[in-house]
């Protein structure tokens, strides 16, 4: 406990500390978000887990990231990261949150819930039990509470992380191949979480539902969709998400069905028109 006490304290005075930088004054009404701004991006590829190892991850990432770079993003790509490296990508990120316009985080690998909150799992993970599992993590709800608290500009939170969950059913695979048992099963897929102000979160597939990695091709549906989109001009991003749900409900016989939560106050693209505008 005083393990993940430490951490969540570490993490949030962090991303607490970026929160209350200077920032310019909020939006009196819906606007467009500026793109003459600087958007930042964190992108983040973890496949090479010990126990449940995920083909696409990596190859998604690095996909997404230049996808990104070359619309003007300041990228940052991190790879099949372990806990200490995944927390502190997030810590860094967050501090330089508040002087950019957009603020987006696309992670691929392995999530789960746990009594209702979502966590990333870094490669190293290795719980033994369902209590082991926040501990191990990063906590998806901390990280977009403390992005929600800058008013101004967009934040935008892209999880392809519910493909295989390595301890559905309450079982583990352990270093020499033991299958443990522990109690309280933990669901498939992740949890609802509702967007903030000012943030859209995206899901893979819909939730408490397993999303599809992709075996058939070099990255998984969701992301195969989503670098379709991208680079298309003056698309805001809710119809870009829209037309994601439906590329993938389609590869998929309706298996998996992407899903978002969004609480914009803007209008967005990730590129605009000839003529400079979205939508």
């Amino acid at each position: 406990m005083a393990t993940v006490l430490t951490r969540r304290m570490l993490l949030g005075r962090a991303l607490g500390a970026a929160a209350l930088l200077p920032f310019a004054p909020a939006m009196s009404a819906p606007a467009t978000v500026n793109s003459a701004q600087s958007r930042i991006a964190l992108v983040i590829g973890n496949g090479a887990y010990r126990s449940a190892p995920l083909k696409n991850p990596p190859g998604d990432a690095n996909a997404i990231a230049a996808a990104l770079r070359g619309l003007g993003y300041d990228v940052t790509l991190r790879q099949n990261t372990r806990l200490r490296e995944l927390i502190e990508s997030l810590r860094e990120f967050s501090l330089r949150a508040p002087k950019a316009s957009v603020r987006m985080l696309f992670y691929a690998g392995h999530g789960v819930q746990v009594k209702g909150r979502n966590y990333l799992v870094p490669i190293d993970a290795d719980p033994k039990s369902e209590e082991d599992i926040p501990r191990q993590s990063a906590d998806v709800g901390e990280f977009i509470d403390r992005l929600s608290a800058i008013r101004t500009g967009a934040n935008i939170v892209v999880l392809d992380a519910c493909r295989v969950n390595p301890f559905a059913g309450g079982v583990i695979v352990g270093p020499d191949g033991r299958r443990l048992k522990f109690r309280g099963a933990t669901p498939g897929g992740l949890a609802t979480l509702d967007a903030p102000v000012g943030t859209l979160v995206a899901f893979s597939t819909a939730p408490n539902g397993v999303a599809l990695d992709g075996a058939k091709g070099e990255h998984s549906v969701y992301a195969r969709h989503l670098l379709a989109n991208l680079p298309t001009p003056g698309l805001q991003i809710e119809q870009l998400f829209k037309r994601v749900r439906i590329g993938v409900a389609q590869d998929t016989d309706r298996v998996q069905v992407p899903w978002e939560s969004s609480s914009l106050t803007a209008d967005f693209c990730f590129k605009s028109d000839d003529k400079g505008r979205c939508g």
